[in-house]
């Protein structure tokens, strides 16, 4: 496998949601042998052990694709400070059944915006437990936790310049993290 396919998982389904913007505008801070796939999760049913053995067809493309990246990118809202529901259900999907979780060993970066002044900070601790748990090499520094607020995207959607350099450190860092860490 050559370059580096990293999954994007977004913890959002609403049309315009921040995170859905940061996700697309982070990822064109990356170097060109970074590519980014957005990992659809808003078809997935909801989690039920009784269907492990016959998984629905998005749980197995869920899987296959989580499975073929080098490493993951979590970008996530928070609802009642923690993650939101529909990214808690595509997890816990790729991590069953037990011993065959596809997030073993993926590194992850993990970053969020939200209108509240705190970020999604609270999320993302709620995320990082969860992943802790799941073997998932986690980037812990630096976190970021963004407010949004006018200029962090430009007219283009690029992120704005009051947080690329910022942003670019936070890119820069995870790129080396998911070097170091991922499987060839």
């Amino acid at each position: 496998m050559s370059g580096y396919p990293i999954a994007v998982v977004v913890g959002s389904l609403r049309r315009e949601s921040f995170n859905h913007k940061l996700a697309i505008a982070v990822a064109k801070l990356a170097p060109p042998e970074f590519s980014f796939t957005h990992v659809r999760i808003d078809d997935l049913p909801l989690y039920n052990q009784d269907d492990d053995a016959n998984p629905a067809e998005a749980v197995k493309r869920l899987k296959n694709e989580i499975t073929a990246a080098r490493g993951v990118m979590f970008v996530t809202a928070e609802y009642n400070r923690s993650i939101p529901g529909v990214l808690k259900n595509a997890i816990d999907h790729a991590s069953r059944p037990y011993g065959k979780s596809v997030w073993a060993g993926k590194p992850a970066g993990v970053l969020g915006v939200s209108s509240g002044a705190p970020g999604t900070a609270m999320a993302q601790q709620h995320l990082r437990l969860v992943l802790a748990y799941l073997d998932v090499p986690t980037l812990g520094q630096p976190e970021v936790f963004i407010q949004a607020k006018d200029g962090l995207f430009d007219a283009v959607g690029n992120i704005g310049t009051d947080s690329r350099q910022f942003l670019q450190g936070w890119m820069d860092r995870y790129v080396a993290w998911v070097t170091k860490h991922s499987k060839s």
